[in-house]
């Protein structure tokens, strides 16, 4: 099997962890190449459901080694509390098959903090709608090169002159500008100490045990395409690129090892949070959408926000992305819908434009173009195949293939493992 990337195609929320969690089966090593625990995979196996924030879904597969690259910004209590749960569901979490790279800068609790000061400033669609995971000022640190590396955790010395150093600056930003509590350093460090100590073992060279797989390597992003920092919507996006080619420079590998690119798109648009959203609905339509489709984000709970497939932005995320194949997930959530509608364009100034305006926040600026399709009534959650699908579904499906110039291959029709096709 070739080297795989899965990425969202969408604002995330598309169904990743399920389809990396399918394909984890035959791969060697599956990588973990961007973003924080701001983010959520949902899995449901057997009917448990499982859900993952940093650690790759191909922990669930007995033998697979689990990598965190580089690209990735780790919460390291959110990191153990996950590790506690999978060892309570028997699940072997030891450093001999999970690595995290040395190079992984890591979430502090001036980071969380500082998050949710800066959101808490703004105000009406001033706000991100940002997790306050400390995400961004996490990236922040590291493109300012004053960040912690989970590589400095072996080091106490050194873990605990950064924490002085960082919080200089930011009791500063606290106290003077959003007018909270400063930080103190020696509690800081005594409260990430034993944090920090339980980490160490699992400690590596990520990129070198990529290099050293013996089969397929499976690289897992985050998010979706357009919560990408440059390729999404702007400034409503998140801190890190989510795009296919950051799994290389993410994970520490050549871009020449990715080879099978999938894009995970969800039947129908969803999205949390703030920013523009064309085909967002406020209407029935909407609101079966969001209770047959369970929208609920896996790490905020918040409700998410629906609308008809956005093929402008599906179209988009080919571009920038090159995908080999698509993964349709979620398709079982438009049965009962009689007529069900795609986005293939946008008005945009007076022109129809195929993709979306450059400027920012200029999709919240476009109308989209519609064309409706029939609807089916038929149950599909026990589809195995093409075949099992009723005329429209199939329909829709070819519809997707043709607007996107993509082919399709992967069908999901329900929350469990099995019923994917």
């Amino acid at each position: 099997m070739a080297n795989i990337v899965v990425f969202g195609s969408q604002w995330g929320d598309e169904g990743k962890g399920k389809i990396v969690d399918m394909l984890a089966e035959r791969a060697d090593a599956i990588v973990r190449f961007q973003g924080g625990n701001n983010a959520g995979h949902t899995l449901v196996v057997d009917g448990e459901e499982c859900i993952l924030h940093l650690i790759p879904s191909g922990i669930l597969h007995p033998g697979k080694q689990c990598l965190i690259g580089n690209g990735v910004v780790l919460d390291p209590v959110v990191f153990c509390r996950e590790l506690d749960k999978l060892d309570a569901k028997g699940v072997d979490v030891s450093s001999g098959r999970l690595m995290i790279s040395k190079k992984t800068h890591v979430i502090m609790p001036y980071h969380c903090r500082m998050d949710g000061a800066r959101e808490s400033a703004k105000s009406g669609d001033a706000k991100i709608g940002t997790t306050g995971r400390g995400i961004g000022p996490c990236y922040e640190d590291k493109m300012n090169r004053c960040g912690i590396r989970a590589g400095d955790f072996a080091d106490p010395a050194l873990l605990k002159d950064k924490i002085a150093k960082a919080l200089e600056e930011k009791n500063v930003l606290l106290k003077h500008l959003y007018g909270d509590e400063p930080m103190d350093a020696e509690a800081v460090y005594d409260e990430i100490l034993p944090v920090a100590e339980r980490l160490v073992p699992y400690l590596g060279d990520v990129s070198s045990a990529i290099q050293k797989a013996e089969g397929a390597v499976l690289f897992e992003g985050a998010q979706g395409t357009h919560l990408d920092i440059d390729h999404g919507t702007y400034p409503f996006v998140t801190s890190s690129n989510t795009v296919t080619a950051n799994a290389a420079s993410g994970s520490g590998c050549s871009p020449r090892s990715l080879e099978r690119i999938v894009a995970i798109v969800k039947a129908y648009t969803t999205r949390v949070g703030s920013g523009p959203f064309p085909t967002e609905l406020f209407c029935e339509d909407g609101d079966y959408l969001q209770c047959q489709g369970h929208e609920f984000g896996a790490t905020t709970g918040r409700k998410r926000r629906c609308g008809w497939l956005d093929l402008v932005v599906l179209r988009e995320s080919t571009r920038l992305n090159g995908p080999t194949e698509l993964a349709i997930t979620k398709l079982d959530v438009l049965s009962g819908l009689k007529e069900i509608k795609l986005c293939t364009a946008y008005g945009y100034k007076g022109e129809t434009v195929d993709y979306p305006p450059q400027e920012q926040n200029g999709m919240a600026d476009v109308t989209p173009v519609y064309e409706t399709l029939p609807g089916w009534d038929e149950d599909i959650t026990a589809a195995r195949s093409w075949d099992d699908l009723p005329e429209n579904a199939v329909k829709y499906l070819r519809r997707i293939e043709e607007v996107s110039g993509v082919k399709i291959g992967i069908v999901s029709v329900g929350p469990d493992r099995t019923q994917t096709f």
